[in-house]
């Protein structure tokens, strides 16, 4: 029975050291496919982008070791809220339902909503010309609630990628687009280069924030850390790596 209580101690003893040191890596969740926040560099196949290289910046601040985990955007916030994840960075608008299950940082992206419709419509200028119209966008985001609150569309088509509501749009399947600014900017500009077209103004500004657990501690450390970046020009020059833009 010693024997046997020893032998047990030492095992237990081994899982709470194996639990010791995976507590003090976190593991911070990004999108699989949201260039240029975050994407697999074909090249590589590793996760780079905007996001990714501002948190890598952001741990080195605050001295913290993490595992990045891609996933599906809509996997996120109920991943923060399970405690299964300690941070979320993948272009998350702050809204205030989502201030209510999970903490966000200060904002670190000012972004809005475009309409993105192939190089040859004409039916589709503004919002309203979307009424009786099918419209792509990415699901559990802003852009989803935008569309079916103002759109009036014969169908909205949910895609939990980027690439798959693009190409619905440029295979005929869907009208337009609706989604981030910045995303529909970069694909305009690099693979949907001359197919396709923005219409309309900027609609719903809206601010980009970093997530986490209720109550995590981790907040007010990002926020000093943004901060510093900010006033030692690291994030100016992933913005303008990133965006090709001043920051605004």
């Amino acid at each position: 029975m010693k024997r046997i209580i020893a032998l047990f101690m030492i095992v237990a003893a081994g899982l709470f050291l194996m639990g010791t040191a995976h507590a003090g890596k976190l593991t911070v969740a990004t999108d699989t496919n949201f260039p240029p926040f975050e994407f697999k560099d074909p090249k590589t196949g590793v996760h780079t982008g905007f996001d990714v290289e501002l948190w890598a910046a952001i741990a080195k601040e605050i001295g913290v070791e993490y595992d990045l985990q891609p996933m599906d955007f809509n996997g996120i916030i109920p991943g923060l809220q399970s405690g299964q994840l300690d941070v979320g960075i993948a272009g998350i608008t702050i809204k205030p339902e989502r201030a209510k299950v999970v903490d966000f940082s200060d904002p670190y992206y000012n972004a809005g909503l475009l309409i993105l419709v192939r190089a040859d419509n004409k039916d589709i200028q503004k919002v309203e010309d979307l009424k009786g119209k099918i419209v792509a966008t990415k699901l559990g985001t802003t852009s989803e609630d935008f569309v079916k609150k103002n759109a009036q569309a014969k169908e909205v088509k949910l895609y939990p990628n980027n690439d798959a509501m693009f190409m619905e749009l440029l295979s005929g399947g869907a009208d337009a687009v609706v989604f981030d600014s910045p995303v529909i900017a970069d694909f305009m500009n690099k693979r949907g280069k001359g197919l396709v077209k923005v219409v309309g103004p900027l609609y719903m500004g809206q601010s980009y924030g970093i997530a986490f657990p209720k109550g995590s501690p981790l907040v007010p450390k990002v926020n000093e850390a943004l901060k510093k970046l900010k006033e030692n020009g690291t994030y100016r020059d992933l913005y303008l790596k990133w965006f090709k833009t001043e920051p605004k």
